[in-house]
């Protein structure tokens, strides 16, 4: 990864001075030594991290367009050779940074031409001949870009403390984003910072002097894949050993995954150790530090069936990382430092830092995740029953209830599946209400009730129903999910921490593409949810693993670690009750009655997992206080 800056001013301010502070302010994230080059009114800089080969070959900010385009790039490539042979290049491919690589795709393509690039990027270009700055990042967002337009000029970084950096840029929360992330909605274009626009995935924001304009770089084809049935498990193999091969490239140090009891980090850990052969695959696995009851359907201790994973690849080291019951209040300072916005979990988030520990202890430089899983690789086709239903198809459909009744599943599941998306919205409230779980905001959100009151406008320019009924359309469902993904900031913090690039085969543009064609049924066939899923990787899963319908039930200790730690919540309500945006946007009080109210059960009495109870401990009452850590933090307050 690389730390990047940029600044276009028209009011003729010193910008390499101001991108040198720019540029300071994040090595923490590129430690070598900052280069940048000005071309007229705008500088680019960067300081670099070297990850892969091509890095070594990295001279910083690269002119193009015959001295009329400046770029500077965070980017690792997955399909260079795809793209050297498109573009016929004859160069020493070996020795060509990526930045240089970009530089030819925008000389050949324009920005558009950065929809042919699989793999994580983000993009700095100025065009002195038009002045405009353009920014752009990868699909996924696993690179992380900001900007600030101020009077008379432009400043962009890879991370918003370099924005920071620059005096004429203001130091506060935004308080409608952090509102928005306690309701769940999806991120918008501002950033968690007031005057601070984030560069959505798989976009580009084209600035001059006239305003904004912005584009979306990649939407994939609606095709549909007709194949026979072992021919799709056949292709999800290929798609998923091609995506991860393309990312164990590094410069140095070992490699590790995630494995949990999940197919989908499962999956990925047991495709790296076959790819990796005879090099060793470092696996870690979050453990529960003190036995606690899970919900019903859920596993809290996952290290078994992982271990059973670990055994059928000689080369994987199982390396089963414990929880210790620690309270995650004393990281929330580290939390604001290395990510720059509010953590979603606090409590899961501490077997992440575990596993980072774990995972840095042995060397581990690229550690694989499988999070955007259940987009690719475990859909679970669910939404076929509403298409069979809308389309007459009854037999068809009295079939498939029938075989997920075989499986477990509630008449009254399958019926919210087939019947919720053609119900009203107001419908399907009243029915969950009724009849299931509660997604009203006041049940899981510290928000104060004015700060709900926009929520619902905000919520439909951005495609959310705040119904949330089910979904006819499985594609859809998936796209909407995989626009709300923004790993950008937490893979960036991450390295910085520990000196680990997080990377996610799951999140491969290519193996989207592909699971997006297969038609939905295929997921759900014999009424086996996330059935392709379990025929591909029958090859390299145990049958115990294959055939588990229970999900894993992260840091399922969590009330043991918060009910030693309520003085710490106690004390940061404190802070936060004296910080005014986190007043205008949390109900303190609310906050500080369930700690007075908090349970007296004991450590393993399963009504830890009364819904009731983890909406408004686990959700509310922790959720509510890292976002106002966080807003604390960024106002500078006490």
């Amino acid at each position: 990864m690389t730390a990047l800056a940029g600044l276009w001013s028209r009011r003729g301010e010193a910008t390499e001075t101001a991108i040198g502070r720019m540029l300071d302010a994040q090595a923490a994230f590129g430690p070598d030594p900052a280069i940048r080059r000005t071309l007229d009114a705008a500088t680019l800089g960067r300081r670099l991290y070297t990850l892969v080969p091509e890095d070594d070959f990295d001279r910083g900010p690269v002119l193009g367009g015959d001295g009329t385009l400046l770029l500077v790039a965070d980017a690792r490539i997955d399909n260079r050779d795809e793209i050297a042979s498109a573009l016929g290049l004859s160069v020493n491919l070996a020795r060509t940074a990526e930045p240089q690589l970009l530089m030819a795709v925008i000389e050949q393509w324009g920005i558009a031409g950065l929809a042919r690039v699989v793999g994580a990027f983000a993009v700095m270009l100025w065009d002195a001949r038009r002045s405009v700055l353009t920014l752009a990042r990868d699909p996924m967002g696993e690179r992380p870009l900001f900007y600030h337009r101020g009077d008379g000029f432009v400043a962009a970084s890879s991370m918003p403390r370099g924005l920071h950096a620059h005096p004429d840029i203001p130091y506060a929360p935004s308080e409608t984003a952090t509102a928005d992330f306690l309701a769940i909605l999806p991120e918008g274009e501002e950033s968690f910072f007031a005057g601070i626009a984030r560069v959505r995935p798989g976009h580009a924001v084209a600035i001059d002097a006239d305003g904004i304009a912005e584009t979306r770089l990649w939407t994939p084809a609606r095709t549909t894949l007709r194949l026979k049935p072992d021919d799709y498990a056949e292709g999800l193999r290929a798609e998923l050993d091609r995506a991860v091969a393309v990312r164990l490239r590094r410069i140095q140090g070992a490699v590790g995954s995630h494995l949990s009891a999940g197919l989908d980090s499962a999956s990925v850990a047991a495709t790296a150790a076959r790819l990796l052969t005879p090099e060793p695959l470092h696996a870690f696995t979050a453990v529960p530090g003190t036995s606690a009851p899970v919900p019903g359907g859920t596993i809290g201790d996952e290290g078994p069936v992982a271990a059973r994973v670990a055994a059928l690849h000689a080369n994987i080291v199982h390396v089963p990382v414990q929880g210790d019951g620690r309270s995650p209040l004393r990281l929330l300072d580290r939390h604001f430092d290395l990510y720059q916005r509010p953590v979603m979990n606090p409590w899961n988030a501490m077997w992440g830092e575990a596993i980072n520990d774990s995972a840095r202890a042995r060397g581990v430089s690229v550690l694989l995740t499988g999070q955007l899983g259940n987009f690719t690789l475990s859909h679970d086709g669910v939404p076929h029953l509403a298409q069979l239903f809308g389309t007459g198809r009854f037999g068809a459909l009295a079939t498939l209830a029938r075989q997920l009744r075989a499986q477990g599943w509630t008449r009254r599941r399958i019926g919210a599946a087939t019947l919720g998306p053609f119900l009203p919205p107001a419908v399907w409230t009243w029915l969950v209400d009724r009849f299931g779980h509660s997604l009203a905001l006041d049940g899981y959100s510290a928000l104060r009730p004015g700060a709900i009151a926009d929520l619902d406008r905000r919520a439909a320019a951005r495609g959310t129903d705040l119904s949330y009924r089910p979904w006819r359309d499985g594609r859809a469902m998936r796209l909407w999910g995989l626009d709300r993904v923004d790993m950008g900031s937490y893979n960036k913090g991450t390295l910085a921490g520990w000196g680990i690039d997080l990377r996610d085969p799951t999140a491969d543009r290519r193996l989207i593409e592909w699971a997006l064609s297969v038609p939905d049924e295929q997921y759900i066939l014999e009424g086996k949810p996330r059935s392709l899923a379990r025929r591909a990787f029958a090859d390299r899963l145990p049958p115990e693993l294959i055939g588990e319908q229970r999900r894993g039930y992260q840091a399922a200790d969590w009330h043991i670690g918060a009910t030693a730690a309520l003085g710490e919540l106690a004390a940061e309500l404190d802070g936060i009750e004296r910080c005014r945006p986190a007043g205008a946007v949390l109900d303190v009080e609310r906050l500080r009655t369930l700690i007075r109210n908090w349970p007296d059960f004991p450590a393993d009495d399963p009504r830890w997992n009364q819904l009731a109870i983890t909406d408004r401990y686990r959700s509310m009452l922790l959720r509510g206080t890292a976002a106002g850590h966080f807003l604390r933090r960024a106002a500078r307050s006490n």
